[in-house]
């Protein structure tokens, strides 16, 4: 292990061999670091925190701190972040308020500088938070979304999977997947036709999606009414079964 000798290191904390660790970092205890993870210096890890592996920590990171929730009651609570994982300077992320609950990010994430992700939330796979985006308790992220600076998500929002916000947001509800969206107060802007294509959807799922865009927000349908037709209408492909259950089961409802 490359320890920096300023370093603090509970003796709890699980460290595999290869990982470096940089100075003035502290380690609390019950915190699992994975080979090939890097951390810079002035980082804090906080408590029951697993880090996996391949992961870059950038300087005065702050992890697995309390809930800033009112209703945690200092029963233990987790921080999992995944295989992979970018974290850049002065980010902070919270374990969960419940006794035994866990927040979330997951492989191969990028989180740019003074991103916050708060208790509870869940962040997929392969998502991009760029400088200053602030999430409340709650937040589900699902894989491959990219999230643009200085956009703030209100708590128990959803954002779905391949969808594009643009900076200087409000997301006050859930935003669709596959879909760009932007603005204070959030409008949807069309089909993330472009970020589709880079990901390598074909032309008939790509079709597809943009006549399910087209049934939920360029109709007079109601949601229970385009839901009905999408299902009738549209080729039952994964990405448009995913589509229609998103809308389907969102409790915050959905931007338009």
């Amino acid at each position: 292990m490359a320890i920096h000798p300023t370093a603090i290191i509970d003796r709890s904390a699980e460290i595999d061999e290869d990982v470096e660790i940089g100075p003035y970092t502290v380690i609390g205890p019950k915190v699992k670091i994975r080979s090939g993870t890097q951390i810079g210096p002035h980082v804090y890890i906080h408590k029951n925190t697993a880090i996996g592996h391949d992961c870059k920590i950038w300087k005065s990171v702050s992890l697995g701190a309390d809930s800033q929730d009112l209703k945690y009651t200092g029963r233990a609570t987790y921080l999992e972040i995944g295989d992979r994982t970018m974290i850049r300077e002065f980010a902070t992320i919270n374990r969960a308020t419940t006794e035994g609950g866990t927040t979330k990010v997951g492989d191969d994430c990028f989180l740019m500088a003074y991103t916050h992700v708060a208790h509870d939330c869940v962040v997929g796979n392969n998502v991009i938070l760029s400088n200053v985006v602030n999430m409340a308790g709650h937040v589900t992220i699902e894989d491959h979304a990219t999230i643009s600076g200085v956009t703030a998500i209100h708590q128990f929002v959803q954002v779905g999977r391949y969808s594009f916000i643009g900076g200087g947001s409000r997301v006050p509800k859930d935003v669709p997947p596959f879909v760009m969206a932007v603005g204070n107060p959030i409008m949807l802007n069309g089909l993330n036709t472009v970020g589709l294509q880079r990901k390598g959807f074909s032309e008939e799922v790509r079709q597809e999606l943009k006549r399910a865009y087209k049934i939920f927000f360029r109709s007079q349908y109601n949601i229970s009414q385009a839901l009905e037709h999408a299902r009738a209408e549209l080729k039952q492909l994964p990405e448009i079964k995913h589509f229609c259950d998103f809308i389907a089961r969102s409790e915050r409802g959905v931007i338009i």
